[in-house]
Order: C-alpha cells, then sequence, then structure tokens
C-alpha cells in the first residue's frame, strides 16, 4: 500500500510518496502553487542575475571602485565650492541629453521599451541641463554688482 503524504496542507492536496522527487503543481488554484511558482521566479532571476555578474566582473569592479572613488572626492569637496561645482556639472550633462537624442532617434517605433525609456532620458535630461543653468544664473547674480535706481 502507497503511503500519501500532504503537499498542500490548506488545502489538503495529496500525492504519492513515490512521487516526492517529481516537482508537480496542485490542479486548484491555492497558496501553495502561488508561492511555489514566486519562489521558483526568484530563483531564476537571482540565478540569471548572479550568471551575468560571473560573465562581467570586470564591470562590477569598475562601478564599485568608481563609487568609492567618487565619495572620497565629493566629501573632500569644502561646502562652498559645491553648488557652482554641481551646477557646472549639470550644464555640462547637455552631452546626455544629445546622447538620448541619438539613442531615441535610432530607436524601432516597434519596440515599446526603448521609446518610452529614451522619452524619460530626454525628459529628464533636459530637466537636468536647464536645472543647472538656473542654478549658475542665480549663483552668479549673487556676485553681480547690483544696479542702484537713481530717479
Amino acid at each position: 500500500m502507497e503511503e500519501r503524504v500532504p503537499v498542500c496542507m490548506e488545502c489538503e492536496w495529496w500525492r504519492p510518496q513515490v512521487a516526492l522527487s517529481v516537482r508537480s503543481v496542485p490542479s486548484h488554484e491555492c497558496r501553495c502553487s502561488s508561492f511555489a511558482a514566486g519562489v521558483t521566479t526568484f530563483l531564476v532571476t537571482m540565478d540569471s542575475l548572479l550568471s551575468w555578474i560571473a560573465v562581467n566582473i570586470e564591470l562590477v569592479y569598475v562601478l564599485i571602485l568608481s563609487v568609492i572613488v567618487g565619495i572620497e572626492v565629493i566629501s573632500k569637496v569644502p561646502s562652498v565650492l559645491h553648488t557652482p561645482l554641481m551646477s557646472g556639472a549639470n550644464a555640462i550633462h547637455g552631452v546626455v541629453l544629445i546622447g538620448a537624442i541619438i539613442v531615441l532617434g535610432h530607436a524601432s517605433p516597434t519596440n515599446t521599451l526603448a521609446m518610452v525609456l529614451g522619452f524619460f532620458a530626454v525628459v529628464l535630461g533636459t530637466l537636468n541641463v536647464v536645472g543647472g543653468f538656473v542654478v549658475t544664473d542665480r549663483m552668479l547674480e549673487m556676485f553681480s554688482k547690483r544696479k542702484q535706481n537713481v530717479p
């Protein structure tokens, strides 16, 4: 006689003991099947992420090194120079805006993801450039001589 083992305690879905090594999913909707699907999706995603990291380990090293160097460089900048440097850097990011426009222009019209990401890149790049110029203009106004209105 086969011993039967419960697989899902909530819905009492059973399968024979011999079939424990075989992956089977209940034929009904219950929490056990959705949980198993979620865990499987997570494991597949993590496996693909880890395999990408293994293939591109040099890029990961460059990313980690650039984060460490960036933190060290930024922490050494005095607060008085922070605003001028950041506003100038934002204004220089017009190169990013031009790159986003070029990429958006070369995207296939049927590739919705590329079109949406390109659109957001253009919008955010434009905001960055305009913001850099606005902050730079406000900063330069602080150092310019004020005009005196004489009647």
